[in-house]
């Protein structure tokens, strides 16, 4: 076959450009070698598709792309081949075809094929370059590609042939692509057909999409768990709960995304009891995967539906139910606050500050970004939003504006891109008939709560009140594989009848390693003391119940991770009388 090349080498100026397209060496190359580097190049490339709007709008082609090679056998070895030949230029951004050989910057006229890729370029127009001026005439191919250099002459020449330019074309040049066509009848073939094949599947695959505007997120937690330590210990057993969410993301056009979310589980949090015998009235160690949207038995709830959308700079977000203040505000706990709850902290107090349990619902927000130019602190918003718990009740004291509400505004400030601070405030209403500040929009009378003791958490079931809370958060990221975050909060509950007010703090720290032994593993630890309240009347406890978490997330693939971790609770109750507990738990996350 090498005699062969060398013969039509010499007899035409098209062959020997075609030639320097592939190189001779390039020619000898063994199919399944560089197909083992294709599998491999394939491998690393294959990552989940990000959740963010303009990334779901840009993946969604390569989304098709990722099925087919997911199909691949060892009789398409070829299809791999063309994608590598194909690729090779995208990735470069390649150039449209040029109009001189002289536009190359690596092809001089001493070169031995110069003559050759100057008729390829000046008399047929089937070479391209690289966005760097550059033809790159001596990189290895393989037969298939030197099929596909070939395929891509012979195209060009019978547009030629069809446009009434014949007289370009000689005798001397077809009889020479004759000739390689005959030498290269089996790799044009087979080329020709795999191609139909991937354009006949892609069509398939097109048409029977699940949807053109919307993907599926979806995610599965298994967890084993079990708590420690006294009467605690002795009245709970272990525990294999669960909990799965189908997040249907739409965007209509491709810079809003309407979430659409599936919800259901079996997961209860460990109930704690004092040293007396009594449960204790607390939400100490409440962990993420616990809150389900309120099912219980792996019934299914719609436990969110939210749209955000772009109002000119601006950032909205509108809430018809499940909303929380954390879904449009910034919480600054990188790597503890994940937003699903099955890959940051266990426990629902170290992803975020308690401050964004205060209310939730149906409502909307509006994120205003400003500190352009030379300002010190860039980029920077104001974030305002208003919640409500029982905005689809028309009853006495319900609805959008009458029933429970909690208003946010919050100051988000960045300095360079290592450190984030802002500033937050909650003003919330709390209507009659009992409830927890803590619910995150469980509303009237409701018993949710997801952070804190009993006393931060018990509102008057006689008569309304309103909280006012203050907080500060920040993030630090010195490096790249550490980060420190923390947040203070301050609430101050007034009722509106004698003995109903109180006050309660909140406060914590943590240090996340991400990236430790292994590209996409987290190593956090997290201590501070949950929402608590002191010298509240009917109420017994005025210590600290400080909580101590550490976990290490460690990714096994791209859309399978586990989890092991320990909360460890002083003075559960607020009271140094009970024993302290300790919740093992151990969590796999399936993200799809």
């Amino acid at each position: 076959m090498s005699h062969l090349l060398w013969k039509t080498l010499v007899l035409s100026p098209v062959v020997l450009g075609v030639t320097v397209l592939v190189s001779a060496r390039a020619i000898a190359t063994e199919v399944a070698g560089s197909s083992e580097d294709i599998k491999a190049k394939t491998a690393q490339a294959e990552t989940p598709i990000s959740s963010d709007v303009s990334t779901f709008i840009q993946t969604e082609q390569p989304k098709v792309n990722q099925l087919l090679v997911a199909q691949k056998t060892d009789d398409n070895k070829v299809l791999e081949e063309v994608n590598r030949y194909s690729s090779e230029g995208k990735n470069q951004n390649s150039l449209s075809q040029v109009t001189s050989v002289s536009q190359f910057s690596d092809v001089q006229p001493t070169d031995w094929a110069f003559q050759a890729l100057q008729s390829l370029v000046e008399r047929y127009g089937c070479i391209a370059g690289y966005p760097n001026a550059t033809y790159r005439g001596n990189r290895a191919l393989t037969r298939y590609e030197f099929a596909a250099g070939l395929n891509a002459c012979l195209d060009r020449v019978n547009e030629l042939i069809a446009t009434a330019t014949a007289d370009l074309v000689t005798k001397q040049d077809l009889a020479t692509l004759q000739r390689l066509q005959e030498e290269f009848s089996a790799e044009l073939a087979t080329l020709r057909g795999r191609v139909d094949a991937v354009e006949a599947r892609t069509a398939e695959l097109e048409a029977n999409q699940f949807s053109t505007t919307t993907k599926l997120v979806g995610e599965a937690i298994f967890a084993v768990s079990d708590i420690f330590g006294g009467n605690t210990g002795d009245v709970n057993n272990t525990v294999f709960q669960d909990r799965v969410r189908l997040d249907l993301q739409t965007s209509f056009t491709g810079r809003d995304v309407l979430h659409t979310r599936l919800a259901a589980g079996n997961a209860t949090a460990f109930s704690q009891v004092g040293n007396d015998g009594l449960p204790i009235n607390t939400a100490e160690g409440t962990q993420t995967f616990q809150l389900n949207g309120g099912s219980t038995n792996n019934s299914v709830v719609i436990d969110w539906l939210a749209y955000y959308v772009p109002i000119g700079p601006a950032q909205a977000y509108f809430a018809a139910t499940g909303g929380i203040h954390s879904d449009y505000a910034a919480t600054n706990n990188p790597y503890f606050e994940d937003y699903d709850g099955g890959n940051g902290a266990l426990s629902t107090f170290a992803s975020e500050s308690p401050i964004y349990r205060i209310g939730g619902g149906a409502g909307a927000a509006l994120t205003l970004p400003f500190g352009s130019g030379g300002s010190f602190f860039k980029p920077s918003s104001l974030t305002i939003g208003y919640l409500a718990s029982n905005a689809n009740n028309p009853g006495v004291n319900q609805g959008l504006l009458e029933g429970n509400y909690a208003a946010l505004g919050q100051l988000n400030f960045s300095v360079g891109d290592r450190l984030a601070l802002a500033a937050t405030y909650v003003h919330g209403y709390h209507g009659a008939g009992g409830g927890n500040l803590f619910d995150a929009g469980g509303g009237l009378a409701s018993t949710s709560r997801v952070v804190g003791t009993g006393q931060a958490n018990t509102l008057s079931a006689l008569n309304a009140s309103s909280s006012n809370s203050y907080g500060i958060s920040a993030a630090f990221r010195p490096s790249e594989k550490l980060s420190v975050s923390g947040f203070v909060s301050y609430h101050d509950v007034s009722g509106f009848g004698a003995g109903d007010d109180y006050e309660a703090w909140s406060y914590g720290l943590g240090v996340a390693l991400p990236d430790f032994g292994k590209k996409g593993n987290v190593l956090g630890i997290f201590a501070g003391a949950e929402p608590y309240s002191f010298n509240r009347p009917g109420f017994a406890g005025n210590d600290i119940p400080y909580h101590f978490e550490g976990f290490y997330k460690y990714r096994v693939s791209d859309n399978i991770s586990i989890t092991p971790g320990v909360i460890w609770l002083t003075s559960p109750g607020q009271s140094s009388a009970n024993d302290d507990a300790i919740i093992g738990t151990l969590r796999t996350t399936f993200t799809f």
